[in-house]
């Protein structure tokens, strides 16, 4: 049955008269267990029935194959992979239920994106329950495993296989040859999840189609390469410490090679399809050298992140400007015009330049700077030690949601309930010579003996045993979230005794923090569980000599008077 249109109806048989299907344009294999099984559910519940007054009986309906005939009886396929590639695996199930000599000859199918899948769907399927060589093969490995455990689990096959065969169609739309196929594509896909720059790109390479001109054997050699090479970048890139060192934030692409195409794109565009045809109009000649020049345009693109990934300093000070919003586009222009000295300086001033009206007196709480100086103050402190190889681990930074905190805790942010006015007291207050109200003194004693007090009193404790509020550099640090929430109306003395249980536990406790609660920048301990005027000004003074060399030297004056 076929109509003007090219649209045709083909049962699963009529299907089995093709000889090779390839694949193009297309992201891999993805059929989760559930689609799979649903389909097999639905076609074995499937009751073909009589249409009256008709020679025909209904039959079960698969959403459209679109093809484009690439030569004799071989066909590529623009849409439906993922519906081609199961029904292939039913039917290699099915088959295998015979001898070789009993077996129907199926068709041959190869992504056109993952060298080797034409041999692998042919002679390695169903020998690793699960195939962990790609993701492709893993999920099509994963697929077949579920059709063989389905059949197993339901003993149908005897009435699957003839409702399989001839009650169950497709609709097969058959492209003309002269239509483009990317086109063809992005219309079809219209409404629906389409595919990412990337697998687009992908094509751009891996499709033989595009490059006739070159010589077969070696362009096939060629491709196998950057297949590999392509493989390599995008596990790299699956490294969080490499992808959160690059990227502000998540960055949630579907695959995560598209952000060096994203980077290499100049056209900013609101189509969502501009970088693919960037890259489109990169290949013209279509030439064995145009392949080659365009992908190691590519892997140097890479190379480049890996190469500052790789470099203790270079990491850490690019990290930090892309962690307080520098865009990387610009870091790699200034990479490209500089040499390698010129660029190094050209970072320093980039993050002086962060600080060009800064005086730390005046950074508080909720103010502008506060994260980024409390930021530099770590990264600087671990770069210090040339003899250190730990590094600032920027994906946690941005994947734990780290806090500005107070160090001492400030009375207009502790809350406490009459039930826990015992247990805070206990965990808090510790008598010093700020403590010399006699009234209030006694007032704890008789609390903290078992009695408690109105809520609204017990805020003047709060206040008296906390002392002076602080909302000062000198009494800030930075900590991930999960901490801070555990510990927000706690006094120096609980927060220190919470950070070493923590840090014991595995937490990452950023090297800075680390410091002010064990007292290592203090000089005179005259009290490890109370955070004094003395300890504020030594840890002040030391964040300012350390970040020195980028703060205007007037502020550092000013400072010191």
């Amino acid at each position: 049955m076929k109509n003007s249109n090219n649209i045709t109806i083909k049962t699963i048989s009529e299907l089995l008269k093709c000889d090779f299907f390839i694949p193009t344009y297309q992201r891999g294999y993805r059929w989760t267990e559930q689609q799979v099984t649903e389909l097999l559910n639905d076609i074995n519940e499937f009751s073909p029935k009589e249409i009256p007054n008709s020679n025909e009986k209904t039959w079960y309906c698969l959403q459209p194959i679109v093809v484009k005939l690439k030569s004799k009886n071989e066909w590529d396929v623009i849409d439906g992979q993922q519906r081609l590639t199961t029904i292939y695996l039913i039917l290699y199930y099915l088959n295998q239920r015979y001898t070789e000599e009993g077996r129907t000859k199926l068709f041959e199918l190869e992504y056109e994106t993952r060298v080797g899948s034409a041999n692998y769907l042919k002679n390695e399927l169903g020998k690793n329950e699960e195939d962990n060589t790609n993701i492709d093969y893993f999920h099509i490995s994963v697929a077949y495993r579920t059709i063989k455990n389905w059949f197993r689990e339901n003993k149908v096959e005897k009435s699957f296989e003839p409702k399989f065969y001839d009650s169950t169609k497709v609709i097969w739309y058959e492209t003309s040859t002269n239509d483009d196929s990317i086109d063809i594509f992005t219309r079809i896909n219209s409404g629906k999840i389409p595919l990412t720059n990337a697998e687009l790109i992908k094509a751009l390479f891996l499709n033989s189609s595009n490059f006739a001109k070159a010589d077969s054997e070696k362009l096939r050699l060629k491709q196998l390469e950057i297949a590999s090479e392509w493989d390599r970048i995008e596990y790299a890139l699956q490294d969080d410490s490499f992808w959160y060192f690059i990227n502000k934030n998540g960055n949630k692409l579907a695959t995560r090679i598209e952000f060096i195409f994203n980077l290499m794109s100049d056209k900013p565009s609101d189509d969502k399809y501009s970088t693919f045809h960037f890259f489109n109009e990169k290949f013209k000649t279509k030439s064995e050298k145009e392949i080659n020049d365009n992908w190691q345009e590519i892997k140097k693109y890479f190379q480049t992140l890996e190469e500052w990934y790789n470099d203790r300093e270079l990491y850490h000070k690019i990290g930090y400007l892309i962690a307080i919003g520098t865009n990387i586009k610009n870091i790699l222009k200034e990479k490209k015009e500089k040499t390698k000295t010129e660029f190094s300086n050209w970072i320093n001033q980039e993050i002086k330049s962060k600080f060009r009206n800064v005086n730390l007196e005046e950074v508080e709480y909720n103010g502008g700077y506060v994260r980024e100086i409390l930021l530099l103050h770590n990264i600087q402190t671990m770069l210090n030690n040339e003899n250190e190889t730990n590094r600032f681990p920027f994906d946690r930074y941005k994947k734990e949601s780290w806090d500005v905190e107070h160090i001492h805790a400030i009375a207009t942010e502790v809350n406490v309930k009459i039930e826990n006015q015992i247990e805070w007291l206990k965990n808090n207050f510790i008598k010093t010579d700020n403590h010399h109200n006699v009234e209030l003194n006694d007032r704890i004693e008789f609390i903290k003996s078992g009695k408690t007090i109105d809520e609204n009193e017990f805020e003047d404790i709060v206040d008296y045993v906390l002392g002076q509020e602080d909302n000062s550099l000198r009494n800030l640090c930075l900590l991930d979230s999960g901490t801070n929430r555990s510990y927000k109306n706690d006094s120096f003395k609980e927060k220190r005794k919470k950070i070493i249980e923590r840090e014991i536990e595995g937490t990452f406790i950023p090297i800075c923090t680390k410091n002010v609660f064990m007292k290592y920048y203090s000089a005179n301990v005259q009290d490890i569980e109370v955070w004094n005027e003395k300890d504020r000004t030594s840890y002040f003074e030391k964040i300012q000599k350390v970040i020195n060399q980028y703060l205007p030297q007037m502020t550092l004056a000013e400072n010191e008077q």
